[in-house]
């Protein structure tokens, strides 16, 4: 079922995504994503922090993948689009373009149902259930056939939404309509999906729950809808061998053809995929060579990484169940330092250079320090672990009719421009069970700039938006359905619209339409006007 729109909407507008300009390297830059050095980074391993670490590399049959190159390129993609959870490997934003300058109401534009999965399950999206969206170049587009006559219109934008109704949605981004088939995985869908940065027809998609096949990372060519790699989570080597979850959105180089991802096995995989891409054959192959990295640090029995691995050049850095965040060099696959959090670290630590150095913001959960306790807030160098400062936040967790955690599980968002001083954390259960918290720090203090109390807890990342005049802006939302925008400044409440089902998902901004799934089997598109 498609709905163009709510029941008392005239005749849509057409949709015309606003870009940013052209960069120098011939590509549109993800504003406000930051751009970084191409050097890499000589760290020595901080034996004070490592020395309990125990740690080893599980290399393929054909050894580490070359590491010469395991260097991410400043810009994740050169093409239009978001092709992965929190766009790239600084996990610092998922936005493609500009708004309109001053924003005055959100409407939304169509609405897509989705399928069921059982109970408690069911369809929409989960946590982190962001889509990718893709303005996919001409060569690909026409090697896709399973897109039938939207082959052959040059403005098409495709949105890529993973469901937890176990498929994976293909949509117009302009009309709503279905662009092609679902493609039906055999198990619900937390996570967010990630595209090939190259604009490859080549999609990951991690699993999160046992349904109707084993779990794992399941790699997907987009020509046929053929399964072409798939890596179970049930792993021999790791760790925890109960749990073969990932909701963990990996990266692409595409410089190395190397993909790197965490698994809430606790093992982090280096897989050099061997692509082999002929969009005149219309074929595409990969033979993948797998590298694991196993640690245990002392004391730790929650194994498992649900964070997606940010990365600064050549440096990855992730957080697990246990509290433990990691610095692992890339080149090598072997660790630069840890620092223990204190409690579970499922959102993903957002990397920025501030003052001139690779920063790191993180939070953590109330889980085995609550059910009350406080949440810890921190900016920590890249560089060395250390924290810079740190605050806490009282939360509390419910015990029933089943314990749910509290804390931080959305993404920090580190400001650019004309918040560039600013950096954004959400609180869910926070101070008490139902509600939450949508925080402005200042970067180089961690003081409080603003604070929006929300009456619902939330688990949902927000999106820093610029507008074409260079205003900032926050879209947020949360348990309840409101989808809110704020002046990203003074935190001012400047419009909202309320949308059917609990929303735990981020969303995807395209040129000043915004898409995000419910837990009502929907997938909304939201315009900023």
């Amino acid at each position: 079922m498609i709905d163009a729109g709510p029941p008392d909407a005239g005749p849509p507008e057409p949709f015309v995504p606003r870009f940013a300009p052209m960069d120098d390297d011939g590509g549109f830059t993800l504003a406000p994503n930051p751009r970084f050095d191409r050097k890499t980074v000589e760290l020595d391993a901080d034996s004070r922090t490592l020395a309990m670490l125990d740690r080893e590399l599980l290399a393929s049959d054909a050894g580490l993948p070359r590491a010469d190159a395991q260097t991410f390129p400043d810009l994740y993609s050169l093409h239009d689009g978001v092709f992965t959870f929190r766009g790239g490997p600084a996990r610092a934003n998922s936005d493609f373009g500009f708004i309109p300058r001053a924003p005055k109401s959100l409407s939304i534009a169509w609405m897509v149902t989705t399928g069921q999965s059982k109970p408690p399950w069911l369809g929409g999206t989960g946590w982190t259930g962001q889509p990718a969206i893709v303005r996919w170049p001409a060569v690909i587009r026409h090697s896709m056939s399973k897109l039938g006559d939207l082959r052959r219109r040059e403005d098409f934008v495709e949105v890529i939404q993973g469901s937890l109704d176990g498929s994976v949605h293909f949509i117009d981004l302009a009309t709503g309509k279905r662009s092609r088939p679902a493609l039906v995985t055999g198990n619900p869908i937390k996570g967010s999906v990630s595209v090939d940065p190259r604009a490859y027809p080549l999609l990951f998609v991690g699993q999160g729950i046992p349904e109707n096949k084993p779990i794992g990372l399941r790699v997907y060519e987009l020509i046929g809808h053929k399964e072409v790699f798939f890596l179970p989570g049930s792993d021999k080597e790791a760790p925890r061998r109960g749990w073969g979850a990932f909701d963990s959105s990996g990266l692409l180089n595409r410089n190395t053809d190397t993909y790197v991802v965490g698994g809430e096995n606790g093992l982090i995989y280096l897989i050099k995929l061997n692509t082999n891409f002929d969009p005149l054959e219309l074929t595409l192959e990969v033979k993948p060579e797998v590298a694991r990295y196993r640690y245990k640090s002392p004391g730790l029995s929650d194994f498992g990484v649900e964070n997606s691995l940010s990365v600064f050049r050549n440096l990855a850095f992730f957080a697990d169940n246990g509290g433990t965040l990691q610095s692992l060099d890339l080149r090598t696959m072997t660790p630069r330092w840890k620092f223990e959090a204190g409690d579970d670290t499922d959102a993903s630590l957002s990397v920025q250079l501030f003052e001139g150095r690779p920063t790191l913001f993180t939070g953590t959960e109330v889980d085995k320090t609550g059910p009350k306790g406080n949440t810890w807030l921190r900016r920590l160098d890249a560089l060395t672990g250390k924290a810079a400062w740190e605050k806490s936040y009282p939360c509390e967790q419910i015990l029933e009719p089943k314990k749910r955690d509290a804390g931080v599980f959305a993404t920090p968002v580190p400001g650019t421009g004309e918040v560039a001083h600013l950096v954004f954390f959400v609180l869910a259960r926070c101070p008490g069970p139902e509600n939450g918290v949508l925080l402005a720090l200042d970067k180089r203090t961690g003081n409080e700039a603003w604070r929006v109390e929300l009456p619902r807890y939330t688990w949902v990342t927000p999106v820093l938006l610029t507008d074409e005049e260079g205003k900032a802006w926050l879209l947020h939302a949360g348990i309840g359905g409101m989808v809110r925008l704020h002046e990203a400044l003074t935190g001012k409440l400047v419009a909202s619209v309320q949308l059917e089902g609990d929303i735990e998902s981020s969303p995807s901004v395209f040129g000043g339409r915004a898409v995000i799934g419910t837990r009502l089997n929907r997938i909304y598109a939201v315009d900023i006007k």
